[in-house]
């Protein structure tokens, strides 16, 4: 062991040497933004950065500008701040600047999915033909009825669901509407109770998952956390099997098309295991969260409240259930809600944060709409966070950190999609979606479903907040990058259906 130990210093010297020379030895050449590699070797800022990503690029845009480049964890990402910038980066039309690698290397990493070549084509031309148009039409359907069965039971309507009930808000959303979402895309048995049970077991599983999800991805987890994730992730390769689903009646027509997609090309059932649980954290993730932050703000705001309601018993008439009844009305009634529209707009410029990643393919020149030019390196990563840079800009959204509800309506009542920064109108006002390449393949659908969760609840129940002062919670530092972001802690309310008249 003696003789061992200078060699395994020394090899601790290489290693560490190896990872940390290029971060030492880098400097800003002519031409490229302003670089602030941080006070530690190799990690840079990355403790600041994953503590609370918003507030520390606030500070470096204050302290460098628009355009810069900071070290996180031995790389290099170039942040543009500046939306009238945007568009050479997301359309790339000189095809320099990369995705699907970094999809690919984060999904194997999270989901252990091995990528094959051409599954990400395959994955947006499935979302276009089944989550639009008439596939979107027969989805929303599957979607009634499980939001049905979920938010009312097997047999529909009863009297106890006139009782008040208390729950927490983040709760309540994101577990009725993970359930629906997971029964409308997995498919039923013949058992309905095992059915709601096991979405209900799934569930709990997969928020403790999405709890430790932000750390897992910046390797930050603790050794028994660890352990955690893994069986977490071996359970869910179980529970959503090819073998397993394809058991079930009324899988989705979507999910069907891809799984058909990878058989075809030759991938072992195991992959396809892999594959089913990216897609249920890839459409289940944001949706509950989101359908929080719009139920909350209108609960806040008794004039958008009273807004949305008018207008759903327009496109609805005064709806009420009797016993034994599900939930039913036309769903072509989705594309005539333009209050609610802006309030699920406006709810996602306030509540969804994702980050836009490029690797730089090829060295790069950066052209910013003032004329100014930036080269960008080969490996280095070229990042947006439309939160902070669009979404938050008192020039285009006057009192950004607001809830308005019809901030995105126009005076007449259409969509308002005209905004300007420095007088210039912007293509890129709200980006809850992502854009370009990464833009979300399944955003329809899950506009739809949260749209129809928000008519459910506003249209057939009386809601309120237990405590009408509560504050609207902070955001949980953790998520900033990572889509919707999600509350501190949750906000309990009551609700009841509707007595009958």
């Amino acid at each position: 062991m003696v003789l061992w130990s200078p060699v395994l210093g020394a090899l601790l010297v290489i290693l560490v040497g190896y990872l940390c020379l290029p971060g030492l030895l880098r400097r800003r050449r002519p031409q490229e933004p302003p670089l602030d590699k941080g006070s530690m070797p190799w990690l840079g800022h990355a403790i600041a950065f994953r503590k609370n990503m918003f507030e520390f690029l606030k500070g470096m845009r204050a302290k460098h500008g628009d355009v810069f480049t900071v070290q996180l964890g031995g790389q290099f990402f170039t942040f543009v701040m500046d939306p009238l910038s945007f568009g050479p980066i997301i359309k790339d039309t000189e095809r320099k600047l990369d995705f699907v690698q970094y999809a690919r290397e984060l999904v194997l990493k999270v989901f252990g999915y091995e990528a094959i070549e051409g599954d990400h084509h395959m994955l947006h031309s499935a979302s276009t033909k089944h989550l639009m148009g008439d596939g979107l039409e027969d989805l929303n359907k599957v979607m009634l009825n499980s939001l049905s069965l979920i938010m009312l039971g097997p047999k529909g309507w009863s009297l106890d669901a006139s009782f008040w009930h208390e729950d927490g808000l983040f709760q309540f959303c994101y577990r009725t509407l993970f359930k629906a979402g997971y029964l409308s895309l997995f498919g039923y048995t013949k058992n309905v109770a095992q059915d709601l049970l096991q979405a209900e077991e799934t569930f709990m599983k997969f928020r403790r998952f999405d709890c430790l999800f932000p750390r897992f991805v910046y390797s930050l987890l603790g050794p028994r956390e660890w352990l955690e994730m893994g069986r977490l992730q071996r359970l869910f390769h179980k529970t959503l099997s090819v073998e397993h689903i394809l058991e079930k009646d009324g899988m989705s027509s979507w999910l069907c098309y891809m799984l058909q997609f990878l058989r075809e090309q030759g991938m072992d059932p195991a992959m396809q295991d892999k594959f089913s649980f990216m897609i249920l954290w890839a459409s289940q993730g944001n949706t509950g969260p989101t359908s929080f932050w719009a139920l909350l703000f209108l609960l806040k705001h008794p004039e958008a409240m009273q807004a949305v309601r008018k207008e759903a018993t327009q496109v609805l008439g005064e709806a009420r259930l009797e016993a034994n009844q599900f939930f039913t009305f036309e769903l072509s009634v989705l594309q005539h809600t333009p209050v609610l529209n802006s309030v699920m707009e406006e709810t996602l410029r306030l509540a969804a944060a994702p980050t836009l990643l490029r690797v730089v393919q090829k060295d790069y020149t950066l052209k910013m709409s003032n004329g100014q030019e930036y080269l960008l390196r080969h490996g280095d990563k070229v990042a947006l966070f439309p939160y902070l840079s669009v979404q938050m800009d008192p020039d285009i959204h006057p009192k950004p950190t607001t809830f308005m509800y019809d901030r995105f309506l126009n005076p007449n009542g259409s969509r308002k999609m005209d905004f300007y920064k420095e007088g210039k109108k912007i293509h890129h006002y709200n980006m809850p979606w992502g854009s370009g390449v990464s833009i979300c393949p399944g955003r329809f659908f899950a506009l739809s479903e949260m749209k129809l969760f928000i008519l459910l609840m506003v249209t057939y129940f009386d809601l309120e907040l237990v405590d009408p002062d509560t504050a609207v919670p902070p955001r949980d530092p953790q998520r900033w990058g990572f889509g919707t972001t999600q509350p501190k802690h949750d906000v309990r309310f009551r609700y009841r259906l509707k007595p009958m008249e």
